[in-house]
């Protein structure tokens, strides 16, 4: 009788046991989509509410490069991920990349967009592979108190905002600046005072032509727009006092003064007018590109993102699915309300309606009537716009003779000169977290420790933007291996304080805050380290070792520090402030040191990357 209840017993529990395992395999395994962030600023709020939103979605989400070019190299190396990001953006420049996007004019989510949005992104067969993500919004910033204090009216058409600078350059204060150093700010600048021009029946078949140009017939600029945008940008030089020192004009020294009420009118976005007003206390509005007339004045926009797909997300149906339901979750008015600050942003989509805040409340009249003008931004535009008008600024060249020089070097290509190969590695690795790290963000400290010599090196926030590949490595794609302002910081540090740095990097703040943001852990040469989760993106740091053993408290090591610590300590990223006692004793290199001259200077000559190591090691509290 008790063999008879032990064999019973035994047959259930197979049955009980074989049942179980037949219900955990019906569980759906996830579905696996790599999407490469155009800039930090994505991992504030949107992919964070991606991943809470999709919870049967494995994201795996990588801060990259705004430019077209970093998306070829990666899809020539066939790493092109599920879905990509891209500010800096023209059809032209991304000519040879549709061949491996998805053609996506036939889904639900382009039938949420204004046509005339979509238009500068459709091939000249109809397809669309790209879809615009709301609108920045660029014009004049201007400080209201100081109208307001000096008794000069707020201009409403472009006479008026002429003579509005001309007032305050009398009162000792600079009517109007703009950072000229950065090419966006010359490229903005001379299509922002012609937009009127540019919108014109001529100027519209111009930008067709050059939008769908072959590579052996490039368009040039045509002889009857383009000379009166060149016409009116010399008369906007003139008229905002333009001095020969604007050319090298860059943000840093022209924000403090701007804050400082030293001058009345920047140029910049939307965004910039709302972070000026939260984190400053600037009492400050936008103001359009002005025309003859208040009803011609636009204000020129460009997306805050240009996104795409991985054509061969279609050979999967569960991948392709997975994907449309991301693109209409970001396209809806939730999904683009995660893009801060929402109330300095337009949509382009139909079904989004978007609340205009105090940035914006000057320019409504603008908005309502659509006067919205779609920058040209190609690769070209960008370098060509830098060259020329700074030229122009320093009185090199006047309006005939920049037209004439932005309208060669468009048609006048020298023959390409094959980039020096610096290295040729041998061994890929992988950039996908493993139980312990990244291999490729591995490789690439333990590189950067060993070439500067420091016991120990650490990587925070983004470390690198790539797989390591095997084969040829040029200084520019060693530079796209690495994250895109990988600063340097370096000093001494005992064992405690390095604990403490760890900490800092590591765990969650008292106040809610976190380092950590979207799992981007630390990556660690030289020690290891060891963090309890339960499971989310909070972590909290629980041992540091060094080659296996304890770390020695009162020893001192040369530490070499690698990221971007603005991502880590502004309040609009993850608002943890390094400890003085730690920043203190902490050197920062110039800012033409980066971590990508490391890799360059130490794989010269054929060097190859420093093997990957077990850097740190995830335990679940579940």
């Amino acid at each position: 009788m008790r063999k008879r209840m032990i064999a019973l017993v035994l047959a259930m529990a197979a049955v009980l046991g074989s049942t179980g395992c037949a219900a955990r395999q019906q569980e759906p395994e996830k579905v696996s989509l790599t999407m490469y962030l155009w800039d930090k600023t994505m991992t504030k709020a949107l992919s964070l509410w991606l991943k809470d939103t999709f919870p049967e979605i494995d994201f795996t989400f990588v801060v990259g490069y705004n430019t077209v070019d970093f998306y070829a190299d990666l899809n020539d190396r066939g790493a092109l991920p599920d879905i990509i990001t891209c500010r800096r953006f023209s059809l032209n420049d991304a000519a040879g990349l549709s061949d491996s996007l998805l053609d996506l004019s036939q889904t639900e989510v382009v039938g949420t967009f204004y046509d005339r949005y979509l238009e500068n992104n459709r091939e000249p067969g109809g397809a669309v592979r790209w879809l615009p993500m709301c609108a920045e919004v660029d014009g004049y910033i201007a400080n209201l108190d100081l109208f307001r204090e000096y008794g000069i009216a707020l201009p409403t058409n472009y006479a008026e905002f002429a003579e509005a600078c001309r007032c305050f350059e009398e009162q000792g204060i600079n009517g109007y600046v703009n950072d000229y150093d950065e090419d966006y700010s010359c490229l903005e600048a001379l299509q922002g005072c012609a937009i009127p021009e540019l919108m014109t029946m001529e100027g519209s078949l111009w930008r067709m032509r050059y939008e769908s140009e072959s590579p052996d017939a490039p368009e040039g600029l045509d002889d009857e727009v383009w000379p009166r945008v060149f016409d009116r940008f010399r008369q906007y030089l003139l008229d905002t006092r333009a001095e020969a020192g604007d050319a090298d004009m860059d943000y840093d020294p022209m924000a403090p003064d701007f804050f400082a009420g030293k001058i009345a009118i920047i140029r910049g976005t939307a965004t910039d007018c709302e972070m000026f007003r939260r984190n400053e206390g600037v009492n400050c509005a936008m103001l359009p590109y002005f025309g003859e007339t208040p009803e011609d004045s636009w204000l020129l926009t460009y997306p805050h993102c240009q996104v795409a797909v991985n054509r061969q997300v279609g050979n999967s149906p569960e991948k392709y699915e997975a994907v449309q339901r991301v693109l209409s979750a970001m396209f809806s008015q939730e999904g683009q309300s995660r893009l801060e600050p929402s109330s300095a942003l337009l949509s382009y989509n139909k079904n989004v309606q978007t609340k205009l805040g105090k940035a914006l409340s000057l320019v409504e009249d603008c908005v309502n009537r659509n006067h919205l003008y779609m920058r040209l931004a190609s690769t070209e535009f960008f370098s060509i716009s830098a060259d020329v008008v700074r030229k122009m600024i320093r009185g090199e060249y006047g309006a005939a003779e920049a037209y004439a020089d932005f309208n060669a070097q468009l048609t006048v290509h020298p023959a390409p000169t094959e980039p020096e190969v610096i290295t040729t590695q041998k061994t890929a690795y992988e950039l996908a977290m493993g139980e312990h790290g990244s291999p490729a963000a591995s490789a690439v400290i333990n590189t950067a420790r060993e070439q500067w010599g420091a016991d120990v090196a650490i990587g925070y926030s983004s470390v690198v933007a790539a797989p390591v590949f095997a084969g040829d490595y040029t200084s520019q794609q060693l530079h796209w291996l690495t994250a895109n302002r990988l600063r340097l910081r370096h000093g001494s540090l005992t064992g405690a304080e390095l604990e403490t740095l760890l900490a800092w990097l590591v765990n969650g703040k008292e106040d809610g805050a976190s380092p950590v943001r979207g799992g981007l852990l630390p990556v660690t040469s030289g020690l290891e380290y060891t963090v309890f989760t339960d499971n989310t993106d909070a972590y909290t740091l629980t041992r540091v070792t060094r080659d296996g053993k304890n770390l020695d408290k009162d020893a001192v090591y040369s530490v070499l520090l690698l990221g971007d610590l603005n991502y880590i300590e502004a309040s609009y990223y993850c608002g943890c402030p390094m400890p003085d006692s730690l920043s203190d004793k902490l050197t920062a290199e110039p800012d033409d040191m980066f971590g990508y001259t490391l890799l360059v200077s130490a794989l010269d000559g054929g060097n190859q990357l420093e093997r990957p190591t077990d850097y740190v090691a995830i335990r679940s509290r579940q």
